[in-house]
C-alpha cells in the first residue's frame, strides 16, 4: 500500500502550492527538492537581516482578487511597487515607457509630443525597411524600432537585449518583441497589474505557510532513486525538468540561463531603487538588483547600515547550469510538443511548472491554475 496519495518532485511554488492545496483537501503529501532548501527559484537567502533573492529578482503581481487573497491568506505582502531604471551610459531613464522616458529622450512634456514624435520615427523606419525591400520586419531590431523608433530602440533595448541572448539584434527573429509597452503618463508604476508586492519577511515566509503541516524533504534527488519514490505515492507532481524525466528520449530541451555577483557595501544605500538596468552593451551584466528596497522603505533604508547588491549576467545555458527561461524557438518548441505528447499519457503522473511544461510562468499564472485543481 502507498505511503503518501502525492509525491511531489520540486519544493518551488508550483510544487509547494499544490501541496498545500491537497493537503487542506486530506491528501497526504511528500514533497522532495534535489536543492539543500526549499522554495526553488523564489528561496531567499538572509544576509545582515536583508532577505537576498538568490535566484533572482521576484516580484508577485496580479489583476485576480482571488489569488491575492489567497497569498496573503498565507503570509502578508508589503506595498513594494517595481519600478525599475535603465542606466546607459552613466544616465538614467525610467521605465517602462511613458512620459518620463519620452521627456528623458526626448524633451517633450504632453502626450501629442510624444505621440508625434514617435510617429515620426515609427515612419523613417517603415521607410528604411522599404528601401531595402522588405515589407515586413524580418529580425528583431526592424521590429523593435517599428514599435517604439530607433532612438529609444538604440538606448533601452539594443544592448541590453543583445546581452540577454548572446546575439545581435539583427540575428534574432522579430516575434520576440511582438509588442511593446507604451504609456502616455507620467507614471513609474512596470506592472499594469491591479495588486502587486513582496511577502513581509521575504519569499521564505510564504513558502513555509504552504507547506505548514506537509513533510518535506531537502537534498534529495528523485532520479537517484527513482523506483523507490515512484512506490511511495499513488501520484507524483513533477515539477522538473520534462526532457530529464523521459531521459532525454527525442533530445535536450535548451535554456538560457543566468548568474549572480554577490556584493556587500558598507553603505546604507548603494543605488537607491531596487532594479537598475544597464542597458549598454559594454557593460556585461544586465542588472543590478539592491535587495533592502523589496522590503525596506523609507527611513527604514537608512537605518539597515549595510546593503547588498547582486550583478545579474545572462549567458548561454550548458548541461549542468540552472535553467532558467525556456528557448521559444522552432526546435526547442517542437521537442517540447513531442515531450507533453508523451506527459499526457501519464496515468499517475502530472507535470507542472516551468520546467515540466518547457513554458515561462509568472508566479500569478502557477496559483490561479492550481486554484481551480480539484485533486482527484
Amino acid at each position: 500500500m502507498s505511503k503518501f496519495d502525492y509525491l511531489i518532485v520540486g519544493a518551488g511554488l508550483y510544487g509547494a502550492t499544490f501541496a498545500h492545496l491537497a493537503y487542506k483537501q486530506g491528501k497526504k503529501c511528500l514533497v522532495i527538492d534535489r536543492r539543500s532548501h526549499l522554495g526553488g527559484n523564489i528561496y531567499c537567502e538572509s544576509i545582515e537581516g536583508i532577505n537576498v533573492h538568490k535566484y533572482g529578482a521576484h516580484i508577485f503581481h496580479t489583476s485576480n482578487k482571488q489569488v491575492w487573497n489567497f497569498v496573503n491568506s498565507i503570509v502578508e505582502f508589503n506595498r513594494y511597487t517595481n519600478s525599475p531604471v535603465a542606466n546607459y551610459q552613466g544616465k538614467l531613464y525610467n521605465l517602462p515607457f511613458s512620459m518620463n522616458t519620452f521627456y528623458q529622450v526626448w524633451g517633450v512634456t504632453t502626450p501629442a509630443a510624444a505621440i508625434a514624435k514617435l510617429e515620426e520615427q515609427k515612419a523613417e523606419a517603415v521607410a528604411k525597411m522599404k528601401a531595402d525591400g522588405a515589407t515586413e520586419p524580418r529580425n528583431l531590431e526592424e521590429q523593435a524600432q517599428l514599435l517604439i523608433g530607433k532612438d529609444i530602440y538604440e538606448i533601452l533595448i539594443k544592448g541590453y537585449t543583445e546581452k540577454q541572448w548572446g546575439r545581435k539584434c539583427t540575428e534574432l527573429p522579430a516575434f520576440i518583441i511582438k509588442r511593446l509597452p507604451v504609456r502616455l503618463i507620467f507614471d513609474n508604476n512596470y506592472f499594469n497589474d491591479k495588486y502587486q508586492g513582496i511577502p513581509v519577511g521575504g519569499y521564505n515566509k510564504l513558502i513555509d505557510g504552504l507547506l505548514e503541516g506537509v513533510e518535506t524533504k531537502v537534498g534529495v534527488d528523485f532520479f537517484d532513486n527513482r523506483d523507490y519514490w515512484e512506490s511511495i505515492a499513488d501520484k507524483i507532481l513533477f515539477t522538473g525538468k520534462i526532457d530529464e524525466f523521459y531521459d532525454y528520449k527525442f533530445g535536450m530541451l535548451e535554456y538560457r540561463t543566468v548568474s549572480f555577483k554577490q556584493e556587500i557595501h558598507d553603505c546604507p544605500n548603494y543605488q537607491g531603487n531596487a532594479v537598475v538596468n544597464y542597458t549598454e552593451r559594454e557593460v556585461p551584466y544586465t542588472r543590478v538588483i539592491e535587495h533592502k528596497h523589496f522590503e525596506m522603505f523609507g527611513t527604514a533604508v537608512n537605518e539597515c547600515p549595510i546593503t547588498v547588491i547582486s550583478k545579474e549576467y545572462s549567458t548561454e545555458w550548458e548541461p549542468g547550469m540552472e535553467s532558467y527561461y525556456p528557448v521559444n524557438d522552432e526546435r526547442n518548441n517542437a521537442l517540447a510538443e513531442q515531450y507533453r505528447t508523451l506527459a499526457i499519457q501519464e496515468k499517475n503522473v502530472i507535470f507542472g511548472g516551468r520546467l515540466a511544461e518547457y513554458r515561462y510562468y509568472d508566479m500569478h499564472i502557477i496559483i490561479e491554475k492550481l486554484l481551480t485543481n480539484r485533486f482527484e
